[in-house]
């Protein structure tokens, strides 16, 4: 069978690339229908854990990634390897301020996802599962490691429980080590961290040709960005779809700080938690209105179901 010929990488400094630290683009990339994503996903992952693994299936939250619909993005990607072990990956552009709960939380019930009901089956039989952060903004752990591997572990006595669940870390605000090496010098996670850190950026585009030759899943990743950025529709769609996150999370914020503001003008503490629900109501009677789940609106607003409910009674779940 004749080999179809290799396909150059190659950043340009004139390619506005998309970032690929926003969350929308990340699953692009590696949920994107065609060899490269898959390959690309395998890469990073067995760079992360440390061992060569098999992707065997992905479960991308919806939209996929060919669809402007923009409701209930969440943009995790869920994993299951040859072996069915679990893994879900994600990239955060701003830690929540509680984001090791969070972690913890979503690791759970990753963990708890596994079947081992019936008479043939034990404890034994669940497989390791792993919640993979990137995150890219405010540290989240007090030091200047930018990777992590958590399990359950006694610290007084210095022992491990030897369990099944991991939560790992990539902090690309804590990348100072590892930008003083030479490509040649680094480690395969190292590669990918400067990869998702500089890849928009036209002053490093030597250093992203750098890491493109040297790593085969970068490459793959690459040549996948390249085409969302050159793309003038997709480009414009995976923009269009950030953007649209971004003002609706600061929709939400600014009703707070009005309903603050009206709150500190009437002097009266009940006046500033009145103005404030009023606001994220506000926010979330546009949601509704405009047909967004209600998952969404209360996630992002914050209100409990039966607010969102009784803001319009013929709102159908």
């Amino acid at each position: 069978m004749e080999r179809k010929p290799e396909v150059e990488v190659f950043f340009d400094y004139e390619d506005e690339i998309v970032n690929p630290c926003w969350d929308n683009v990340f699953k692009a990339i590696f949920t994107k229908d065609a060899a490269q994503s898959r390959g690309a996903l395998q890469d990073l992952l067995s760079a992360i854990v440390g061992r060569d693994l098999t992707v065997v299936t992905i479960t991308a939250n919806e939209p996929p990634v060919n669809s402007t619909n923009e409701r209930q993005i969440r943009y995790d990607i869920n994993c299951r390897f040859s072996d069915n072990e679990l893994c879900d990956i994600e990239m955060t552009l701003k830690p929540d301020a509680f984001e090791p709960c969070r972690m913890e939380y979503y690791l759970s019930k990753l963990y708890c996802s596994q079947d081992i009901r019936g008479k043939d089956k034990s404890y034994g039989d669940l497989q390791h599962a792993y919640q993979v952060s990137f995150l890219v903004e405010s540290p989240v752990i007090n030091d200047k490691s930018y990777l992590h591997h958590f399990m359950f572990y006694d610290a007084e006595r210095m022992t491990s429980l030897d369990g099944r669940t991991h939560i790992i870390t990539i902090e690309l605000s804590k990348l100072e080590q590892v930008e003083s090496k030479p490509v040649c010098e680094m480690s395969a996670l190292d590669r990918w961290a400067m990869f998702f850190k500089h890849a928009e950026n036209r002053d490093k585009r030597d250093l992203i040709n750098d890491l493109v030759r040297s790593e085969e899943g970068i490459k793959m990743a690459g040549e996948i960005l390249l085409g969302f950025s050159r793309d003038e529709v997709e480009r414009a769609r995976l923009v269009s779809e950030y953007k649209y996150e971004v003002d609706l999370q600061s929709h939400i914020v600014n009703a707070k700080r009005e309903g603050r503001a009206e709150g500190r003008a009437e002097g009266r503490a009940e006046g500033r938690a009145e103005g404030i629900v009023e606001g994220v109501r506000n926010v979330a009677v546009s949601m509704l209105e405009s047909g967004e789940d209600a998952e969404k609106i209360i996630r992002l607003t914050g209100l409990t179901r039966e607010q969102v409910e009784s803001l319009s009674p013929d709102y159908r779940y």
